[in-house]
């Protein structure tokens, strides 16, 4: 069984203020990428395609973890509450909203082997 958890963590900023949240977003990476279960940790940018037409919010972060609980121990860091409370969750924050979600990579009822 997989035991890799995958996280798109979206942001859309207040007006005017896009660069200020992308700027405090990646000062969250270098400890986070210290993080054992890390393995991959990267804010990006929305940028327009003819080949990718969706839609989305301007700001992603693209995660891997090891497992669930690298993630959960990750999302308890004081670092990463503090950036939530101060840009997401109050009033004069960065952030007008945001979207966080864990991904799998193991198919539903998956026929995993049972290893020793």
């Amino acid at each position: 069984m997989s035991k890799k958890v995958y996280c798109i963590a979206q942001f859309q900023p207040k007006a005017g203020r896009e660069q200020e949240l992308f700027k405090a977003l990646q000062a969250l990476e270098p400890n986070t990428l210290r993080e054992d279960g890390c393995i991959q940790y990267i804010v990006t940018r929305h940028i327009p395609s003819d080949f990718a037409p969706g839609e989305s919010f301007p700001i992603a972060f693209n995660e891997i973890w090891a497992d669930m609980a690298a993630f959960e121990a990750h999302c308890q860091r004081e670092e990463i509450q503090s950036f939530f409370a101060r840009h997401c969750e109050a009033e004069t924050g960065a952030a007008e909203k945001w979207n966080v979600c864990i991904y799998s990579d193991e198919p539903s009822n998956y026929d995993a082997p049972k290893l020793a």
